[in-house]
C-alpha cells in the first residue's frame, strides 16, 4: 500500500492526472499493488478563493505519504512567480528535493523533429541540481525613485559606477540575483548522477557549468564533479558549457548517456531535451530525495486554454507516475507501463493533438490500460 499525495493543480492539470492514476490503478490491480490517494487543493483555483498557496500544514501531511503526485501549475490570472516560488519550490526545499531527473527519450513511433533521428538517438538522462544555484532566493532591487544613489561594483579588476537617480526619466532601479553553489549541494547531485549511470548501463557523463565566465560560483562545481569522478573510475567523464551543449543535443544527441548540470542550466536544457524526444507531452520529471518524499509530474505547463476541452496529452503525467513507481522500488510495474506507452506509440492509431491525431485524453489513457492488460 502506498500513499500518495495528489495535487491536480490548474488548467489540464486535473485530466491528465485522472490518466495517470488510472494507469497506476491498473498495473497496481495485475500486481497487487494498492495506492491511497491523498488531494490537495493546491494551486490557482485555491489561491485566488483564499489568498493561500500552500500551508505548512498541507506540507505537514505530504510529510506522512510516500510520494506526491502533481499535475500542472499556473494561470494567467496569478502574477507570475507566486505559484512558481511559493508553491513549486516551496515543495522542492521543504522537502529537499535536490534532484530533479529528466529522462529524455524518443520513443518507437515518435516523430523526431531532428533531421535523420530517430528512437535508437535519443536516449539519455539529465540530472538537474534543483535546490541551489541562482533558484536559492538570494537577490534584490535597490530603487531610485525617492532618493539618489550610486552602486560601486568591482567587475574584471575595474570599479563600474551604476547611478541610481530619481531626476532621470524612469525609476533608475537596478535589480540583482545571486547564484549559490555549495560543495555540499554539488557533491550530492554529481554522486547521484554516477550511481543512475552504473544503475541505467551507461558509462559517459558530462557536467555542464559555465565555469569560464562564472568562475566563482562554476568553478566550484567543476572541482566537485572532477573530485567525485574518482571514484568511478569506470565511467568516462567530460565537461562542457552550456552554450555548446545546446548546439550538440542538436546535432549529436547520440552521444550523450548522463549529462550533471546546475539549477539554471538544467532547467533551460531539459526543455531542449523534451523537443527533441516529441514534446511536451511526452516529457515525465522526478524531483527526487533518495531519502525522503519525492515529487513526480509532467514537465509541461497547465495550458489554460486547453482546459475541459480533453485533448491534453495524457503520456508525460502516466510516465511521471512510472518513475514514480522505480523510484518506490516497483520496477517491474514501472517497467510495464513504459512499455505499454511504447505499444501505444507503434500501434499508431491513438494519437493526441499534439502528435497529429484527434483522439482525447481519456482514448489515450484509456489505450495505455488496455496494453497493460494484453502484457501483464
Amino acid at each position: 500500500m502506498y500513499k500518495i499525495s495528489v495535487l491536480p493543480g490548474d488548467g489540464v492539470g486535473p485530466e491528465v492526472i485522472n490518466e495517470g492514476k488510472k494507469v497506476l490503478e491498473s498495473v497496481g490491480d495485475a500486481l497487487n499493488i494498492k495506492f491511497k490517494w491523498e488531494y490537495h487543493p493546491y494551486g490557482a483555483e485555491h489561491y485566488l478563493d483564499t489568498g493561500e498557496v500552500l500551508p505548512i500544514s498541507a506540507l505537514n501531511k505530504m510529510e506522512k505519504t510516500d510520494a506526491i503526485y502533481l499535475g500542472a501549475v499556473g494561470d494567467p490570472r496569478v502574477k507570475p512567480g507566486v505559484l512558481e516560488k511559493e508553491l513549486l519550490l516551496n515543495l522542492r526545499f521543504y522537502f529537499d528535493q535536490y534532484i530533479n531527473l529528466r529522462p529524455i527519450k524518443l520513443y518507437p513511433g515518435v516523430k523526431c523533429p531532428l533531421r535523420d533521428k530517430g528512437h535508437e538517438h535519443v536516449n539519455f538522462y539529465v540530472v538537474r541540481e534543483n535546490t541551489e544555484d541562482f533558484y536559492v532566493g538570494v537577490g534584490g532591487r535597490f530603487s531610485g525613485r525617492n532618493h539618489k544613489n550610486t552602486i560601486e561594483i568591482e567587475r574584471c579588476h575595474y570599479k563600474t559606477k551604476f547611478k541610481i537617480d530619481s531626476q532621470k526619466k524612469g525609476k533608475g532601479d537596478i535589480a540583482y540575483q545571486i547564484g549559490v553553489i555549495s560543495e555540499e549541494g554539488s557533491r550530492r547531485v554529481i554522486d547521484y548522477a554516477f550511481k543512475l549511470a552504473i544503475n541505467k548501463g551507461m558509462n559517459r557523463i558530462t557536467s555542464v557549468d559555465k565555469a569560464n565566465v562564472l568562475t566563482n560560483v562554476y568553478s566550484l562545481w567543476r572541482e566537485v564533479f572532477a573530485d567525485v569522478s574518482k571514484s568511478y573510475p569506470g565511467i568516462e567523464t567530460e565537461y562542457a558549457f552550456v552554450d555548446a551543449i545546446t548546439m550538440w543535443f542538436i546535432k549529436n544527441p547520440e552521444w550523450y548517456r548522463v549529462v550533471v548540470t546546475p539549477n539554471m542550466f538544467g532547467d533551460i536544457i531539459t526543455d531542449l531535451g523534451a523537443m527533441i524526444q516529441g514534446g511536451m507531452g511526452l516529457a515525465p520529471g522526478g524531483n527526487i530525495n533518495p531519502e525522503g518524499v519525492s515529487m513526480f509530474e509532467p514537465i509541461h505547463g497547465s495550458a489554460p486554454k486547453y482546459k475541459d476541452k480533453g485533448i491534453a496529452n495524457p503520456l508525460a503525467t502516466i510516465l511521471a507516475g512510472q518513475m514514480m513507481l522505480e523510484n518506490l522500488g516497483e520496477e517491474k510495474a514501472a517497467g510495464l507501463i513504459e512499455q505499454a506507452v511504447i505499444d501505444v506509440l507503434m500501434e499508431d492509431k491513438i494519437r493526441t493533438k499534439d502528435l497529429g491525431g484527434n483522439s482525447n485524453t481519456t482514448e489515450m489513457g484509456d489505450a495505455v490500460v488496455n496494453k497493460l492488460t494484453k502484457i501483464v
